[in-house]
């Protein structure tokens, strides 16, 4: 603010005053002058009584008196009900200005980088899961006349537990799904449901059911009991004689042949459409199995599902072209895989049996990655080894030869699993000579911890 002071001459009447600027060098103009006010009467009166006038600008300050050194002593009152004056702000610098930018725009780009984060890593929690959007499945006649009572836990994977339970007189193995997986439930129920599904080489379905309500939901497929378990656990705790393995061998192909074929209207239990059961190691179960209508798409489903060590190497390329045939053909890739671990267990051929190996474990270990399943059966096109002492007995060579055109990388190359069956039954004839029952012999590895899960 700009002050001009006015220093009178001793008279009786002023006509002018010295001034002195104090803020001269600020507005570049003269530091001290003499002002005339003889003419502007106006101004004369309001500087006598002691208030300072403003001229054209707020800033500047004019006022004129009487006396020595009569401004002496003289203050200005700004007028309180007048606009105030701001000091103007510094201006920002470019560094403030490109923090302000860039920051809320950093930010930004975090929450939606973590948003889409969780979102394809989500996986829903109990209290998140519509649990009454479709009614629960009919109570099965049998469990809602019989009691159940869970006995012990068999088995763990990632869809849920199986326990051995008893139904009266009746051992019934319940697989247990938390309510999470609720797809998985439904799918399993709703092959297990499919019309014409009952065969002596297919795992007999009990029922399906809904225990508890709200969160504390559990959701349940009761099927027979087997008490040898999976395959795949019984073959780790023993080894099978020739007639055992033909059996097995035969009975596995005869019922993945029933899976695969579609039966007309004609047929005693209705319509039977195709079914892929997609490997999920040597196991009867049909949780990831696929149910082809006729003339009606798959529908939505993921090419890479099952056990990692038994997908073909379409399925490890992504390269799967989504036709009922590609996942029957999947399937007998599975098969071969299943029947070399058979064939691995056999005591028919000369020598000790080595003790049980999942397939391509001496290539990739226990718990392969995708990448390494990629790089040994796909670029590198490999398959399990047969042992030399396997080839030099007649029935062991002629399945060998079988399990080579399951697993062909060309997938319309590979055999059906009728051909399959065709081929076991005729082996088992012309080569088996064992003809004792059917025992089982018990080896020292019975409690070796399981290698995956066979759920």
């Amino acid at each position: 603010m700009d002050s001009k002071f006015g220093l009178s001459r001793v008279q009786a009447h002023t006509t002018e005053c010295l001034y002195y600027n104090v803020n001269f060098e600020l507005e570049k103009t003269n530091q001290s002058g003499v002002e005339r006010c003889e003419e502007e009467s106006d101004k004369r009166s309001h500087c006598y009584a002691g208030v300072c006038a403003t001229e054209e600008s707020p800033q500047i300050f004019f006022c004129c008196c009487e006396g020595n050194f009569c401004n002496e002593r003289f203050t200005h009152l700004p007028d309180p009900t007048g606009p105030l004056i701001k000091a103007p702000s510094p201006s920002p610098g470019v560094l403030n200005i490109l923090v302000y930018c860039l920051v809320p725009g950093l930010l930004l780009c975090l929450v939606l980088l973590t948003a889409v984060w969780l979102y394809r890593h989500r996986k829903p929690p109990y209290g998140h899961v519509d649990i009454m959007e479709d009614p629960a499945p009919p109570p099965s006649p049998l469990l809602g006349l019989k009691p159940l009572q869970l006995l012990e836990v068999k088995a763990r994977g990632r869809f849920g537990c199986v326990w051995r339970a008893q139904m009266i007189n009746e051992f019934v193995a319940v697989k247990i799904f938390p309510i999470q997986n609720k797809a998985s439930w439904e799918n399993e129920h709703h092959i297990f449901s499919t019309p014409g599904l009952r065969h002596e080489n297919i795992l007999r379905f009990v029922g399906a059911e809904r225990r508890g309500s709200h969160l504390e939901s559990e959701l349940w497929i009761i099927t027979e009991f087997h008490h040898r378990g999976s395959l795949c656990d019984f073959l780790k705790g023993n080894v099978v004689s020739w007639s055992e393995l033909c059996l097995i061998s035969e009975s596995m192909s005869r019922g993945l042949a029933f899976l695969h074929e579609d039966l007309p209207r004609g047929n005693k239990d209705g319509p039977k459409p195709a079914i892929a059961h997609r490997p999920d190691r040597c196991d009867r179960r049909l949780g990831l199995a696929v149910l082809f209508e006729p003339g009606v798409p798959p529908g939505e489903t993921h090419g890479q599902v099952g056990t990692r060590r038994y997908m073909a190497p379409e399925v490890l390329e992504g390269a799967i072209n989504f036709q009922r045939d590609s996942f029957l053909r999947i399937d007998m890739y599975a098969l071969g895989l299943v029947l070399w671990e058979l064939v691995s267990r056999c005591k028919a051929a000369d020598g000790p049996v080595d003790e049980y190996l999942l397939p391509f474990e001496e290539e990739v270990g226990q718990h392969p990655s995708l990448e390494d399943l990629q790089e040994v059966v796909v670029h590198k096109k490999l398959r399990p080894v047969f042992k030399e002492q396997w080839l030099k007995h007649t029935g062991l060579a002629q399945l060998c030869e079988t399990v080579e055109e399951c697993w062909d990388h060309d997938a319309e190359a590979r055999l059906s699993a009728g051909c399959v069956e065709e081929r076991i039954g005729q082996i088992r004839v012309t080569s088996c000579s064992d003809h004792a029952p059917l025992l089982v012999s018990t080896v020292t590895n019975n409690d070796l911890p399981p290698k995956e899960s066979s759920i």
